[in-house]
């Protein structure tokens, strides 16, 4: 997947497009999937990177929604279910069986829990990770030696999926190219085109080199989740928003905090959400918060940071259950997402529905907006399903239930540093073969190695310091300290592979500092 390349599909094309989507993140990559799998001329335009929004920024849980359960969404829950098992299934190299626990502390939670957590069980079928089950005190504090042992009574053990946002992002842009889509980051839409009040194509900037592009289009499609209301104006000035962000935020820490492979669940924070501690990467990663967002800007959508109450919250929280209580010094990153969540009669943005919604304006723009990343399979179904009948397509059916991601690979060994790669890593390793150099860390206390850098210019359009840092490798949300020290090495290896110059340098570095430093929790 080369960026010059794309630009040539681009620029060769004749005549209309099928499809044109707006939108890199999780729903628009799946939309620009399930269109070329079915044969349709696409194409998909993204303001940034691909993922830099919410798609890069959640828990890493690829679940049916436990709470989703306790509210009574059957239907969310069952289809989660569904689409979390076929995406296991699809994309072996980055989704895998992750055990939960749910302490007890009550006499009431192991009977109440338990319950629900076999109906759970029972709703995923033939497509469930594996059985829950009670756990004694001793049991749980074996699988979680920090848990606080004080007032335990044992435990619920359950499963769910867990992934690498971003990896899977890149590798769902690659999986749309193998079908023939041509997926292009860092290229704006800024203008719809119209004739007679119908909308039939789109105006697009490429934002690396200022070209701009006339694009024409049988339909369009409007997946820029937060910033859907944005795109929703260009059509009609007039149009209410639709959208009520919601922020996310998480900290990372140590594995120390919660050694082994176990994650917790804690059902019930003072807010009413429940709370995650899960191993990734070699680190926990602690969440979420749920904070309406009522004011924002074009910059605060797309590098939303986090609140310093958000923070102590989540320390708050965590402390309760752990005998090691982490701070403020412990944490190694903090990084905030926002959710677009469709606006609806609550005032708790936690109790609005995570499904998603389709729509059609007047003027023929399809938008589809809210769900989550479990689901983004069946959201493009949907979606692409919607278009075909605007736009009068031939009526293709929807191939992607059975279609292997990029880099699947059957058996995955999680302790392999590069199993996120899948089938890659071979090409990787022979980047090593030809260079021993790119064998070496980017950093002592991160895992990545140089060649992970060179491969990502050469094969993931990683343009800038922050794709390469934040989202082809996770540099950033693991130890921001270290991915700042990072940078000079980075940007030396990505202008050496793209021909930059000492300034291009800089002004990466320079770059990449200010956004940064939000991911460095205030001491």
């Amino acid at each position: 997947m080369i960026r010059q390349q794309m630009i040539a599909q681009l620029e060769s094309h004749s005549g209309e497009w099928d499809v044109c989507i707006i939108g890199g993140g999780a729903t628009g990559l799946g939309a620009a999937i399930d269109a070329a799998s079915r044969g349709f001329k696409t194409i998909l335009l993204e303001r940034y990177d691909f993922a830099k929004g919410t798609s890069s920024r959640s828990t890493k849980l690829v679940h049916g929604g436990v709470r989703y359960l306790q509210q009574g969404n059957i239907k969310l829950v069952l289809e989660a279910l569904r689409e979390r098992g076929l995406l296991k299934s699809n994309a072996p190299h980055l989704v895998k069986n992750q055990s939960f626990i749910v302490p007890n502390y009550k006499w009431w939670e192991g009977a109440f829990y338990g319950i629900g957590l076999k109906v759970y069980d029972w709703m995923s079928g033939r497509l469930g990770l594996g059985p829950s089950q009670l756990l004694s005190k001793e049991e749980t504090l074996e699988l979680a030696p920090t848990l606080e042992a004080d007032g335990l009574r044992g435990s619920v053990l359950y499963h769910d999926g867990q992934f690498d946002d971003a990896r899977l992002a890149i590798n769902l842009a690659q999986t749309a190219a193998e079908n023939g889509g041509t997926l292009l980051n860092y290229c704006e839409v800024i203008k719809l085109i119209k004739s007679e009040n119908q909308i039939t194509g789109v105006h697009a900037r490429d934002n690396i080199n200022g070209k701009e592009y006339e694009i024409i289009s049988k339909v369009v499609i409007n997946a820029t989740g937060v910033f859907s209301d944005s795109i929703l104006k260009m059509d009609d000035a007039q149009s209410e928003d639709i959208i009520s962000p919601s922020q996310g935020v998480h900290i990372v820490l140590d594995k120390e905090f919660l050694p082994g492979d176990a994650a917790i669940m804690v059902p019930h924070t003072d807010d009413g959400r429940v709370l995650f501690a899960v191993p990734w990467h070699h680190k926990i990663i602690i969440g979420t918060t749920d904070t309406p967002i009522d004011e924002h800007t074009e910059k605060s959508l797309s590098e939303p940071v986090a609140q310093e109450q958000e923070i102590d919250f989540i320390l708050n929280q965590i402390g309760k259950y752990l005998t090691h209580i982490p701070n403020r010094k412990n944490i190694r990153s903090v990084f905030a997402g926002l959710r677009p969540l469709v606006k609806g009669n609550s005032k708790k943005t936690a109790e609005l529905s995570r499904d998603h919604l389709i729509t059609v304006s007047d003027a023929g723009l399809i938008t589809i907006t809210g769900g989550k990343w479990t689901t983004y399979r069946r959201m493009a179904e949907d979606v692409i399903n919607t278009a075909i009948k605007k736009a009068s397509l031939e009526n293709k059916p929807c191939v992607t239930a059975n279609l292997k991601i990029h880099g699947a690979k059957e058996d995955t060994d999680f302790k392999k540093p590069l199993y996120y790669y899948g089938t890659d890593e071979a090409n990787i390793q022979a980047l090593i073969e030809k260079d021993k150099t790119l064998g070496e860390l980017i950093h002592a206390n991160l895992p990545y190695i140089k060649a992970e850098i060179v491969w990502a210019v050469q094969n993931e359009m990683c343009m800038t310091v922050d794709d390469a840092l934040a989202r082809r490798t996770r540099a950033l949300l693991l130890d921001a300290k270290a991915a700042i020290e990072s940078a000079p090495v980075v940007a030396s290896i990505m202008a050496k592979e793209m021909n930059k110059d000492e300034n291009w340098i800089q002004q990466q570095m320079g770059s990449f500092n200010e956004i940064a430093k939000n991911y460095l929790p205030k001491i």
